[in-house]
């Protein structure tokens, strides 16, 4: 599976303040760590921020901090802000799918979709920052 850029944007940086325990970091900091478009990110920053997961700070020394709850804020969360995980369920059809093999491919897609949707709505953030630490 394959995400989007903006999504993986949004992952790398929500990671990235909800391990920082109340720290702030410049959207700067974070673009240069992940190799990624300081404009993009702040973008993505935006987003997050309107809907509660992080917080802009204004002034000298100013930046970003997490202010969702990293127990409860999972993966799933934060990918439907940027893309869905169900494109077969809204509708969009393809060219075959009206047949016996496109109706059969279609229904192993919707089984990986529900897979990955539970894994992804399964994983908090909490579990994400002590699996990132493990990798360290």
């Amino acid at each position: 599976m394959k995400l989007q850029k903006a999504t993986r944007c949004a992952l790398f940086a929500i990671l990235e303040l909800a391990a920082g325990h109340d720290r702030q970091l410049s959207a700067n900091e974070i673009a240069e760590k992940y190799g990624i478009s300081t404009n993009h990110l702040a973008k993505v920053l935006r987003s997050l921020g309107r809907v509660g997961l992080v917080e802009a700070v204004r002034g000298a020394g100013g930046g970003y901090r997490f202010s969702g709850n990293r127990r409860r804020t999972t993966l799933l969360d934060i990918i439907q802000l940027f893309e869905t995980i169900d494109p077969i369920r809204n509708g969009e059809r393809e060219d075959g799918d009206d047949t016996a093999e496109g109706k059969a491919l279609c229904q192993v897609l919707m089984e990986i979709e529900d897979t990955a949707r539970a894994t992804f709505a399964s994983l908090t953030l909490d579990t994400m920052i002590k699996l990132v630490d493990r990798n360290r």
